[in-house]
């Protein structure tokens, strides 16, 4: 059975036993979040052999403490490849991270999934229609039920969330922190994913991103919402992670290890 271990506060699902490990994820959740959220994407990527450590990280954090406690939760000697994953504006701390990470934390790649838009301004309650506004809104404008709609239409993970006393509601509408708005171009190998129906992020911002990180792979999931982990295709969304994962280890340059001739795209 996959394991939960807690080090210096870190939640950390590990592989099973008899299963060797095959790297190391660091994962940083967006805003209203904790590290709880992650169990079922925890569980998932250690039952392939991955182990999975969540931050309990903040938007405010800068960019030094988000790479210390990196460090901390990876131990002096992680399994490699060291990959930063981050969700919203963890996501954006990720490339941050990952663009000025040092031999102390030896990152090998980065995982963006629906990252926060880089505006100083906070979504509408007509962005979480699907418009995609970037700012004005005040926390007032999002009911719950707006909120659950702009995230996930994953029914486990609403319930999850709306029972969730951790969880902070109207986490959305808060700025991206004015650190966080700089942009950060990491040269290592990233997989940008992005709901192809986000109301927070425009989808045409994660391929704008995706088209100018020197190493970029672009995955977009169809009628996907925010919380790309989380939403209803988080198994696909899982099983494109390890497969990346995957090529990662084989070779720095994501050579194809499986190449489709016959029939649709999976």
């Amino acid at each position: 059975m996959t394991g939960l271990s807690v080090s210096h506060a870190v939640p950390a699902w590990l592989p099973p036993t008899g299963v060797a490990p095959r790297g190391t994820l660091l994962l940083l959740p967006g805003r209203g979040e904790h590290p709880g959220v992650y169990e079922r994407f925890g569980r998932r990527l250690s039952a392939d052999g991955y182990a999975v450590h969540v931050l309990d990280s903040a938007p405010e954090d800068e960019t030094a403490d988000v790479l210390s406690r990196a460090g901390e939760a990876a131990g002096p000697e992680p399994t490699a490849p060291v990959v930063l994953v981050g969700s919203d504006t963890g996501a954006l701390q990720a490339l941050h991270a990952a663009a000025t990470a040092d031999r102390r934390l030896p990152v090998a790649g980065v995982v963006v999934a629906g990252a926060a838009l880089t505006g100083s301004g906070a979504p509408s309650a007509a962005g979480a229609e699907g418009t995609g506004g970037t700012g004005g809104g005040a926390e007032d404008d999002w009911s719950w039920d707006a909120e659950l709609a702009a995230r996930t239409a994953c029914p486990t993970h609403r319930e999850r969330l709306t029972r969730d006393a951790e969880f902070v509601r109207g986490g959305l509408t808060r700025p991206v922190p004015a650190h966080l708005r700089g942009e950060a171009l990491p040269t290592l190998p990233a997989l940008v994913l992005h709901g192809a129906a986000d109301p927070v992020t425009p989808p045409a911002r994660a391929r704008d991103l995706a088209a100018r990180l020197p190493h970029g792979t672009l995955g977009v999931v169809r009628d996907g919402l925010h919380d790309v982990l989380n939403d209803a295709s988080h198994r696909t969304t899982a099983a494109v992670i390890v497969l990346w994962l995957e090529r990662l280890r084989a070779d720095p340059g994501l050579r194809p290890i499986l190449t489709v001739e016959r029939g649709e795209e999976l």
